[in-house]
């Protein structure tokens, strides 16, 4: 059994064919950027125009919410293979398996994800090339931060609070990326254990005091409420008063990579803004 996934032994195709997978997120960008023939996969969440475009070329056919996929709509597919999440899908496994061979990914490092993928779908070759060119820049900037001597703060804005990826073993993979890239967080977003996400209130907020400071503003699925969100926050005294913001270095950076990864292209993306924010930063 693969390393990190939950699922019986089973018999898996050497080169699926007519892929199925239950997660819109990170499991499709990837499956995507495998080149792997993927034929449905839920809509609902999917935020990011470059993979809805390609869903939308590929006529991959709704499953509709990603927590309570069709199960109907998959098995009149007879797909051959069917991907999902261990956290998210495990109480319907017993009956996506009776469709097909069914594998749920546990949580785990997005590049070891990325590995695993292209394992069960038959594209190692592929993983092996795009993680090598991932590898090599994110050497060459990880060298380049080595003579900043700077904090990076970054938090998520949400409606009526904060969402702060720390920077620990489990941490989400942007912030996973700005770890293996030298970025080096305030002792607030620095942990240990396995947290992965901290809620401070506005008061808590002085925590984040980086010499930069890099936010999302993500209202909800819908990108739309977005900006009015941003204003509001940044516009509050109290947002005024963190260092990054009263040295001009707050930037607001974009939601797709930062909140829906999706792999390899994220994961340049995030490397995109440790460029152009932290290491151009004076």
């Amino acid at each position: 059994m693969t390393e990190g996934v939950y699922n019986p032994p089973l018999c898996i195709p050497a080169k699926p064919k007519r892929i199925v997978t239950l997660d819109p997120l990170i499991t499709l960008g990837m499956l995507i950027e495998l080149k792997a023939p993927v034929i449905a996969t839920p809509y609902m969440a999917i935020t990011e125009s470059d993979v809805l475009d390609v869903v939308k070329a590929e006529k991959m056919v709704d499953l509709g919410n990603p927590k309570e996929p069709s199960l109907e709509r998959v098995a009149a597919l007879k797909p051959d293979l069917i991907i999902g999440s261990a956290e998210v899908h495990s109480g319907i496994y017993e009956q996506a398996a009776k469709i097909a061979p069914t594998v749920l990914f546990k949580h785990m490092d997005w590049k070891v994800y990325f590995q695993r993928l292209s394992e069960v779908t038959g594209r190692e070759d592929a993983a092996k090339t795009a993680l090598t060119a991932y590898d090599d820049r994110v050497a060459a900037i990880r060298e380049r931060m080595k003579d900043k001597k700077l904090t990076v703060s970054a938090v998520r804005l949400a409606p009526d609070r904060f969402v702060v990826f720390v920077d620990g073993p489990n941490a989400y993979a942007p912030f996973a990326v700005l770890h293996e890239a030298g970025v080096k967080r305030t002792a607030y977003e620095t942990v240990t254990d396995g947290t992965i996400v901290k809620r401070p209130d506005w008061e808590e907020l002085a925590n984040l005091d980086g010499d930069v400071l890099l936010y999302v503003a993500a209202s909800g699925f819908e990108s739309g409420p977005d900006d009015a969100l941003a204003k509001q926050v940044t516009a509050n005294p109290l947002w005024q008063l963190l260092p990054a913001v009263r040295a001009g270095r707050a930037h607001r950076v974009d939601r797709g990579p930062w909140q829906s990864f999706s792999g390899i292209s994220s994961a340049n993306r995030i490397l995109d803004d440790v460029e152009r924010f932290v290491l151009a930063a004076p």
